[in-house]
């Protein structure tokens, strides 16, 4: 989960075969509402009413097998383009675009480190 600037907030790490929006909740808990904007992998009607009941605002597009389809602003919906270029940032480092670590402790460790210098970066680059 990244920012309204692109600067990882919570990290997670899910087993291969599980999917992403299972863990959503967990990474939404304790956060102040506000917008949330996730692709399509997330959606699911129990996440967008969390997000509603915590008086934030859910901005996740449904998926195409789905016959109710819910709409979300063009321009918002660029902004998970952040989390892209999070994932490009850290496979900057060689020891996460690679898997060098092989047990998921170790990567989200990893992980971490590399978030770390990604927001030192961005405070020593502000004026």
């Amino acid at each position: 989960m990244v920012d309204q600037d692109g600067l990882p907030v919570r990290l997670h790490i899910t087993a291969g075969q599980a999917s992403d929006k299972t863990v959503a909740p967990l990474l939404l808990d304790d956060l102040p509402p506000g917008i949330v904007v996730a692709d399509r992998g997330y959606d699911s009607l129990a996440l967008v009413k969390r997000v509603a009941a915590r008086g934030g605002e859910a901005h996740i597009p449904t998926q195409s097998r789905v016959r109710l389809q819910r709409s979300v602003p063009p321009d918002l919906y660029r902004r998970r383009n952040l989390v892209e270029r999070y994932f490009c940032k850290i496979k900057q480092f060689r020891r996460i675009a690679t898997r060098f670590e092989k047990h998921a402790v170790n990567f989200l460790a990893a992980v971490a480190l590399a978030s770390t210098r990604i927001w030192l970066r961005s405070i020593e680059s502000a004026p």
